[in-house]
């Protein structure tokens, strides 16, 4: 009984995401050559947009860099991986990139907008976040797990795919090398 429990509770801590990524994480960081073209972006429909005026969409970001954030805020891999996303949008918004937080939550508490914008709040994100309680950014991105970044180029194209916490030096190679396009 004590290791199913300790089994469980393993789950619930780690369970958020699993380690794994959609493209070869060997390629080489920091050089667009190595990175592939996944595809154009599937358009963001979101309707309920914080930390901007009004919603975003990938046409309207053509000329920069996006990074799509797959999170909730219940997550502790997500909240894991918010240090980076702070800093990125710190060091890298006056150079052309956009971090866009899509909130597709897991439990039904995470549904209340009044508790998302507390955990805005409470996390300090200044970067946008889009409410996505129906899942249709979610869907269409094919997505599975939390949190998943997804790397947009300047062209609207997904080129770095990155499920769950780590290899944060290699992902911002790639943030330089694309806004370096």
């Amino acid at each position: 009984m004590k290791r199913l429990l300790f089994a469980l509770a393993s789950l619930l801590l780690c369970g958020c995401a699993q380690q794994r990524s959609y493209i070869p994480v060997d390629s080489a960081p920091g050089r667009t050559d190595s990175l592939p073209d996944l595809g154009p972006a599937p358009e963001l429909t979101n309707e309920m947009w914080l930390n901007v005026d009004a919603p975003l969409r990938l046409a309207d970001l053509r000329g920069k860099v996006v990074i799509l954030e797959m999170w909730t805020f219940g997550c502790i891999n997500c909240q894991n991986v918010m240090p980076s996303l702070k800093e990125w949008h710190s060091k890298y918004k006056d150079e052309g990139l956009v971090i866009i937080g899509n909130h597709y939550p897991e439990f039904s508490y995470e549904t209340d907008l009044k508790n998302l914008q507390d955990a805005i709040v409470r996390f300090d994100i200044q970067y946008p976040i889009a409410q996505d309680n129906d899942g249709a950014t979610w869907r269409a991105y094919k997505n599975q797990y939390w949190p998943t970044l997804y790397l947009i180029d300047k062209q609207g194209h997904i080129r770095y795919v990155h499920i769950g916490e780590g290899r944060y030096r290699e992902t911002e190679a790639n943030i330089e090398a694309l806004l370096e396009e």
